[in-house]
């Protein structure tokens, strides 16, 4: 009876942190600086995981009116990263709150 109270309070919480980014570079900085955040802290992380990368492009006319057949042919591309945490404690939580990450980064935070 006691043992199955306690593996009832063990479940294991999780975070997944999602991040999105035109640079790959701004995006690697702030996946290691998460990751740093998460080995001073002795959390498990599990990451980054690179996810698939959105391309979209665009084919432009170059001038308005007239040589329909001169295009110009331009893509952005939204790199994305995701990260695990296992088992976070609150001082990781609090560190996570007062993260300081460049301009260019969407950072996604969800609890499961």
């Amino acid at each position: 009876m006691v043992k199955k109270a306690i593996k009832e309070t063990e479940v294991s919480s999780k975070i997944k942190i999602k991040l999105k980014s035109y640079d790959h570079k701004l995006i690697d900085n702030s996946c290691r600086q998460i990751v740093e955040i998460g080995l001073r802290n002795n959390v498990e992380i599990k990451g980054p995981i690179p996810l698939p990368t959105e391309v979209h492009k665009y084919t432009v006319n170059r001038s308005s009116f007239v040589h329909k057949d001169s295009r110009e042919q331009f893509e952005m591309r939204i790199h994305k990263r995701l990260i695990e945490i296992l088992n976070p404690n609150q001082r990781f939580i609090e560190a996570l709150k007062e993260i300081n990450l460049p301009a260019g980064i969407e950072i996604e935070i969800k609890t499961v």
